[in-house]
């Protein structure tokens, strides 16, 4: 299975508030040819990592099926970035929009020639990442780490990162 993690902390102008946009996003990357959204876990709202002045995120997380490789969905999720607006100035800016490929299948890629680098470097360090993830494939182990997500979950240390249902 393929998953993704959505986020957004800024309103977009035309979608709204980040959920919205979300949910947008959502529609169009199950619009796409050769892709498919079999599943969303709930919106969370997470603090800023790290800690910042930025507003609060949306966080979600969904499993796809595609016919496209790795690196093409990537560029395709990049794309999609693009199409709502977002613009890569620095590291961890407040967004509009961002899409991060977090899991394809048991994938191991190191990035090599500026491809992409699965499973995501930082997935099992992130509070807004595992929660949503977890509701999805609670058991899915971790193709390095060979832990599950719950327990990787459970590593995460207590209080740090905030991160709530959003209802």
């Amino acid at each position: 299975m393929i998953y993704i993690a959505l986020g957004a902390n800024l309103p977009h102008p035309r979608f709204g508030p980040a959920a919205q946009t979300l949910r947008h996003a959502l529609a169009v990357l199950d619009a796409a040819a050769g892709l498919n959204v079999e599943a969303v876990s709930r919106f969370y709202r997470s603090a800023p990592v790290p800690p910042s002045g930025q507003p609060d995120y949306v966080n979600a997380v969904a499993r796809l099926r595609t016919s496209l490789d790795p690196a093409a969905l990537l560029a395709h999720l990049h794309a999609v970035e693009a199409d709502f607006g977002r613009v890569r100035h620095q590291r961890n800016e407040a967004r509009v929009l961002d899409l991060d490929l977090l899991l394809y299948g048991d994938t191991v890629l190191k990035g090599q020639d500026g491809g992409p680098v699965i499973p995501h470097p930082r997935m099992h360090r992130r509070h807004f990442v595992l929660m949503p993830l977890a509701e999805l494939a609670p058991h899915l182990v971790h193709p390095v780490l060979g832990v599950d997500i719950q327990g990787l979950l459970g590593h995460l240390p207590a209080g740090e990162g905030r991160c709530e249902p959003l209802e």
